[in-house]
């Protein structure tokens, strides 16, 4: 090798260095809670550009944590659509999606590209093709239990295609366990009791939020949050307002089960046509 190649391989290593350090030093932007207590132990949120789990312990905790989902890429897409890949047999377990319900929650219908596919692995790729894609706010993935195409392998393709394209990617975990994954943050939600309104109404849902894994080494750590549809914000939930009723509401579906999902045996056309909601797929 001459010294003139010599130079050259050596000052293009020496940019590709300097490339990858700029990357490593360059601020992480990241969405916040809108709550301090939460923001401020995480440095201000959770990053954008990445990779997200979102776990329900149980049945009953579903609706919890599709809300809690739901929820926190309503915050990341701001004003931009967001693209919901979902396995059918969900629809048969745990509902449909439910536009009215969506809307209550401050998420308009009409700005969710619903994909159903037959299997995990369809919910899989088309999770993937929206992680790449920087023209959606947001991208969330429902695959049903524990699929062997989603490995730690899957699961940093899909971190990677979030950091490329900037786009919050979230994957919601319904009858699995946690595994090993290539995602920034991990969360167990369970649903806690609403604040009743007057004529004892529905208040805004509730979560218990557990994070089990942080990337920047954050601990494990807990937060009692509700979600206000006003201000698209989570605010802490006081035992005050709503952990002083009867055991009998505290089993109660405390998040009201047309937050999110519909009866199975509803059609979806009919609650679409009303509100504009989007299908693709």
């Amino acid at each position: 090798m001459t010294d003139t190649s010599s130079r050259t391989l050596a000052g293009l290593r020496q940019s590709l260095a300097l490339a990858g350090l700029a990357r490593e030093l360059a601020p992480v932007e990241r969405v916040a809670f809108g709550m301090a207590a939460l923001d401020e132990p995480l440095g201000g949120g959770i990053a954008r550009a990445a990779l997200h789990e979102v776990y329900a312990p149980g049945g009953a905790d579903l609706p919890a944590a599709t809300g809690f989902a739901a929820a926190l890429a309503l915050r990341a897409a701001g004003a931009g659509p967001l693209l919901w890949a979902r396995q059918d047999f969900l629809d048969a377990e745990a509902g449909r999606l439910h536009p009215p319900g969506l809307l209550e929650l401050g998420l308009d219908p009409a700005r969710v590209l619903l994909v159903r596919a037959r299997d995990a692995e369809g919910v899989l790729r088309a999770g993937a093709e929206a992680a790449r894609c920087s023209a959606l706010g947001a991208a969330l993935i429902e695959p049903w239990g524990e699929p062997r195409q989603l490995d730690l392998t899957a699961s940093r393709r899909l971190a990677l295609a979030a950091e490329a394209s900037g786009v919050m990617t979230l994957l919601l975990r319904v009858a699995a366990s946690p595994a090993p994954s290539a995602a920034a943050t991990r969360w167990l939600v369970r649903a806690l009791p609403s604040r009743p309104r007057e004529a004892g109404a529905p208040g805004d849902p509730a979560f218990s939020l557990r994070l089990l894994r942080h990337r920047g080494g954050l601990g494990e750590c807990e937060w009692r949050v509700e979600w206000s549809r006003e201000r698209r914000s989570f605010q802490e939930w006081s035992r005050e307002d709503g952990g002083q009723r009867d055991a009998g509401r505290r089993d109660a579906a405390p998040l009201s089960r047309p937050l999110v999902p519909l009866s199975g045996d509803r059609p979806a056309a009919q609650a679409a046509g009303a509100i504009g909601w989007r299908r693709a797929g």
